[in-house]
């Protein structure tokens, strides 16, 4: 391409309302194999259509995953939720020595403290019972691997990249994922492959191989939270060709959620976490939820990200 030629791609996206013009040009100049394709590229993706889907992939947390139409695409967003899920995993394996308790001790009573002038409700702060359960538990752990589970995994990408973190620090992970969408199934057993996970379809544990039963320590449960009032004014390219049983979370957006929480105590090692996406209007509710079905809860947010995660471990 001639840089003319370059620059006019680059316009007809920005005028499409591609925010990202120049990227997506260059990503989609790479992805032709010709001109006729390239052609069909821009077109398709000026009608709306994902730019992931049109590329074949999407990238997340430095991975390269495979994505297909009717797949949902996985936000950068919540690469938070995986971080968590990381720190997490880290604490089961390796006991805190006596300095990380020192340090986990003084901030529990600065958070106390905190939480008591400001009324605080939905932010728990970490108990002392709750350090000593976290040493307890890591010890369990110690010289093992983690059992995790991606349900409503969509493309599986936060398994993938929770299974490869966790590897590169030297710790193993039985890594299995499911999901009710056929083509996100395909695209997981792609991607999970090359970490050795089972993949499975089927409705949230009904797909569950039945051996994870009171064995989980990190459930990574992505289940869609949009209100089903507010997925017309989501943007097009989501709302039209994504599956909207990925998007849908019900009347207030929780619906997955409740029957993840009503369960999750059966599948959950002692100390093993279940960690959800919401928006942050939610996170108190989803919280609440949580606690209603013996986990107890806590919120964590990134305010760089836009990202809201609750966390809910069984004690």
């Amino acid at each position: 391409m001639t840089p003319s030629a370059t620059e006019t791609l680059v316009v007809r996206l920005r005028a499409a309302g591609c925010v990202f013009a120049e990227d997506e040009a260059a990503l989609l100049l790479d992805a032709a194999t010709d001109a006729r394709h390239l052609e069909s590229l821009v077109t398709q993706r000026i009608a709306g259509f994902p730019l992931e889907h049109l590329l074949g992939w999407a990238e997340f947390r430095g991975l390269r995953v495979a994505v297909a139409p009717g797949v949902f695409v996985p936000r950068q967003r919540t690469s938070f939720l995986v971080e968590q899920a990381i720190a997490l995993g880290r604490s089961m394996i390796r006991p805190p020595d006596s300095a990380d308790i020192a340090h986990d001790s003084i901030t529990t009573a600065a958070n106390t403290t905190i939480a008591a002038a400001a009324g605080a409700g939905a932010h728990q702060p970490v108990r002392p019972q709750a350090l000593a359960d976290r040493a307890e538990t890591a010890v369990a752990h110690a010289d093992s691997m983690l059992v995790a589970l991606d349900i409503c995994c969509g493309c599986g990408a936060l398994g993938l990249a929770f299974a490869k973190e966790m590897a590169d620090e030297g710790i193993r992970v039985e890594l299995t994922a499911t999901d009710i969408e056929p083509a996100a199934v395909a695209c997981a057993r792609e991607n999970l492959g090359v970490v050795g996970a089972r993949v499975a379809a089927g409705d949230l544990f009904d797909a569950v191989p039945a051996d994870l039963r009171g064995r989980v320590d990190i459930l990574l449960a992505n289940t869609p939270y949009v209100p089903s009032q507010d997925i017309a004014w989501m943007p097009p390219e989501a709302r039209d060709h994504e599956p909207r049983r990925a998007l849908d979370g019900g009347v207030d957006g929780l619906d997955l959620l409740r029957r993840i929480a009503a369960v999750a105590g059966e599948w959950l090692c002692a100390g093993g976490h279940l960690l959800v996406e919401e928006s942050e209007e939610q996170a108190p509710v989803a919280a609440g939820i949580m606690r209603e079905y013996g986990l107890a809860a806590r919120i964590v947010e990134c305010e760089d990200m836009g990202a809201t995660v609750v966390i809910g471990t069984r004690t």
